[in-house]
């Protein structure tokens, strides 16, 4: 959430920045500032009276000591009438507070200066690419083929047991599932991350410190009776640890990783490029986060597409880097870097991560904040996160690529995890 006083200080900024992200902010900006003027007025007036009554309090006892009880009756009358005044005063203030929040809400945050411009992901950047493309035989299959011709993955049983996007991972492929999940959590925490195990649902406090609600309300799954959201991506619990905290500036940089499973909804989505795992409403993730000193977070983003490449290379895959255009970014992020890998039986490119940082709008929402060390004054933290990895796309990429006449070979690296070089019939 972008701060009042940030808007007030960069309003041109502001609005010409969110035209990027194809957000017409005018309208609201002026609603924000002149809602906020509103409300240092009342501030005023109330100060004003406040301070009257503490006059009149003190006149009380002088005029009761010199016997002037009439007088003192005076005053309490007035006093009476500069209460009611305060109080109202108050409930007006108390309004204008929640308008505020309710403006505030309503604008994503302000895209870094490099952003390209942008509607689609038809108009996003590449950065780099890397890794050889597979030489696959004719008769390639895709992944969901692959998976049922080795009994690795079954969609139908899925199907049966819940719905459509809850597979059922079997023999192999669950081991496969293991391997990549502790792969990429032992590379994480050789990066110096901490490993936590978060709750896999979160209460409404949650969800907004992250900006998931009420941005994402529609794509997350709800727990009616409790009150709970089942989590988009670890990001939300893990990021929340740190909700109504004050760090030091020596705490930085504040290292996370987490494993969990991972629920959307993901409602609207359809056409060709859903079959498989291409598109899950329950699927696997790490997760890495950040927490960073506001002067340092763009070298920790840039050390964090790094880290995520680094998986991707180690895993033999052919991946290009983007950086997403204003349109195609989040409502949260300030620069997001999406990781894509190719899946050469579909002869598509896969999104497996995105990293961002998200500045100080995740921070403001969580009233995060640093103690600066020669000031003694509270500031805003930056925070950062990115997929390293998502699980299902890197299987179907694994699966398709790496398939041979004779098997699916896999990549060196989790050869000591899985315990097989090839997945056989």
């Amino acid at each position: 959430m972008l701060t009042i006083k940030f808007i007030e200080e960069n309003k041109e900024d502001v609005i010409r920045l969110l035209a990027v992200k194809g957000f017409h902010a005018g309208e609201i900006i002026e609603e924000v500032l002149d809602t906020d003027a509103q409300r240092k007025k009342l501030q005023a007036q109330t100060d004003r009276l406040q301070a009257e009554l503490n006059i009149q309090s003190k006149a009380i006892g002088a005029l009761m000591k010199s016997g002037q009880k009439e007088a003192a009756e005076t005053a309490k009358s007035a006093i009476t009438t500069l209460k009611e005044e305060i109080g109202k005063l108050s409930r007006e203030q108390e309004t204008a507070v929640r308008r505020l929040k309710d403006l505030a809400v309503l604008l994503p945050n302000v895209p870094h200066h490099s952003v390209p411009a942008g509607k689609t992901a038809a108009d996003n950047v590449v950065v780099r690419e890397g890794g050889a493309m597979p030489a696959l035989p004719q008769n390639a299959l895709p992944h969901w083929e692959l998976a049922k011709k080795y009994d690795l993955i079954d969609f139908e049983l899925g199907v049966k047991l819940t719905g459509a996007g809850f597979p059922v991972y079997k023999g192999a492929g669950a081991r496969l599932q293991r391997a990549l999940i502790a792969f990429f959590l032992d590379e994480a925490v050789a990066a110096g991350y901490q490993e936590v195990i978060p709750p896999l649902m979160v209460n409404e406090e949650s969800g907004f410190g992250t900006g998931n609600l009420p941005d994402k309300e529609g794509q997350m799954y709800y727990v009616t009776a409790d009150d709970f959201y089942l989590i988009p991506t670890a990001e939300v619990p893990v990021t929340n640890i740190y909700r109504d905290v004050i760090l030091n500036a020596g705490d930085f940089p504040v290292k996370m990783t987490a494993y969990t499973p991972c629920f959307r909804r993901e409602a609207g989505s359809y056409g060709k490029d859903v079959r498989g795992l291409n598109r899950l409403h329950q699927f696997d993730k790490v997760e890495i986060v950040r927490l960073e000193h506001p002067e340092h977070s763009y070298a920790a983003l840039e050390e964090m597409v790094q880290h995520v490449e680094s998986l991707v290379q180690k895993l033999e895959l052919p991946y290009r880097i983007v950086k997403l255009c204003g349109g195609d970014m989040s409502f949260t992020s300030a620069l997001t870097y999406d990781f894509e890998v190719f899946s050469a039986a579909q002869k598509i490119w896969l999104e497996v991560s995105s990293v961002s940082n998200f500045e100080s709008f995740q921070a403001n929402r969580l009233k995060l904040r640093y103690r600066d060390e020669t000031a003694q004054k509270t500031q805003l933290v930056h925070t950062l996160n990115g997929s390293a990895l998502a699980l299902p796309r890197i299987v179907a990429a694994l699966l398709e690529n790496g398939q041979t006449p004779t098997g699916i070979q896999l990549p060196a690296a989790l050869h000591p995890y899985t315990g097989y070089a090839t997945v056989n019939a």
